[in-house]
């Protein structure tokens, strides 16, 4: 029996050509099925049957993703009602290897009376489909990399990056922005990134540690082990900010003054130049800043430099923006 890592390679690289061989068949109905996309007023409604109709809905989830409303629609059941939900503003993508696909023939009558628009990803540049379209983009492929030659393996693949070739496509026509995309995925690393700022993690009103001139160290250790920051602030009577102390001042101070260390006065402990910064800014510039300080922890000032927030380090990474 061949060696499996051999089967492997040999099915990578079957597919890997099919995919390469997609570069000498683009032509000017690419730059036509883009620009009926780009221009549509309503949105594209991707179709298939089988392993195709699969490849369909990654691809609509893709256009859907990065700023081109899509969605999936099952041929067969397009014919019992689901045609209601495509509109004369729509494009259709029908992917079919054959291009002589029932289902999806059974669709032409109804594209044609509401004039919707069709672009056919296919095998076979002269099927039935292919001659209704609006827009033809050939996928064949030399060969299936299953030895049987039926089984859709290098014909999907072609499909699919064809479709992520559409996608990025209009994406840069569209001039589509990582924070765009960062709207459409609020839950994933990238949304977090680019959307979370520092007012939505920072501490604030009774979280807030915060200490005068006149406190003793001790009590400004109990403020900062109550508050479970790391740290204080110590602010004048109006809250504006003088200095921090963390509990690594009060650690190092202990080592070196031992229990005079808490006869001591704040003036002399704290730091009079923390760093500051802003509630509007992202969390991720915060993250930047601490991690070039080497500091766990920002204040937040209001416009008049009074304490409003502190935000943590372990906040930015609980919230998983890393």
């Amino acid at each position: 029996m061949e060696n499996l890592i051999n089967i492997a390679k040999k099915v990578l690289k079957t597919e890997a050509d099919a995919v390469n061989g997609l570069i000498e068949k683009l032509d000017s109905s690419f730059e036509k099925a883009v620009t009926l996309l780009y221009k549509s007023m309503g949105r594209v409604v991707v179709t298939g049957m089988g392993k195709s109709g699969l490849v369909g809905k990654k691809i609509a989830a893709t256009l859907s993703s990065t700023g081109t409303p899509a969605f999936f629609m099952h041929p067969g059941e397009a014919s019992h009602g689901d045609l209601g939900m495509v509109t004369s503003d729509d494009v259709i993508i029908a992917i079919t290897n054959s291009g002589e696909t029932e289902e999806v023939i059974n669709l032409l009558p109804f594209l044609k009376r509401f004039n919707v628009k069709l672009i056919v990803l296919t095998g076979h540049a002269q099927s039935t489909l292919s001659k209704a379209a609006d827009a033809v983009l050939d996928v064949s492929v030399k060969e299936e990399a299953c030895p049987l030659g039926f089984v859709p393996t290098s014909s999907t693949t072609a499909a699919l990056a064809m479709g992520d070739a559409i996608a990025v496509a209009i994406l840069i026509k569209r001039g589509f922005k990582a924070e765009d995309f960062a709207c459409y995925h609020p839950s994933g690393t990238l949304g977090k990134k680019l959307l979370t700022t520092v007012k939505d993690l920072m501490h604030t009103g009774q979280d807030l540690p915060l200490i005068s001139m006149s406190t003793s160290l001790a009590e400004a250790l109990i403020e900062i082990s109550s508050k479970r920051l790391g740290m204080t602030i110590v602010t004048d009577n109006e809250k504006k900010i003088l200095g921090i102390i963390t509990d690594g001042d009060i650690r190092r101070g202990v080592e070196k003054w031992g229990k005079s260390f808490f006869d001591m006065d704040i003036q002399d402990v704290m730091s009079r130049n923390p760093k500051l910064i802003s509630r509007d800014e992202l969390a991720t510039k915060a993250l930047s800043v601490m991690e070039q300080h080497s500091i766990t922890s920002l204040l937040i000032p209001d416009d008049k430099k009074r304490a409003l927030g502190v935000i943590h380090l372990h906040d930015i990474l609980r919230k998983g923006i890393v």
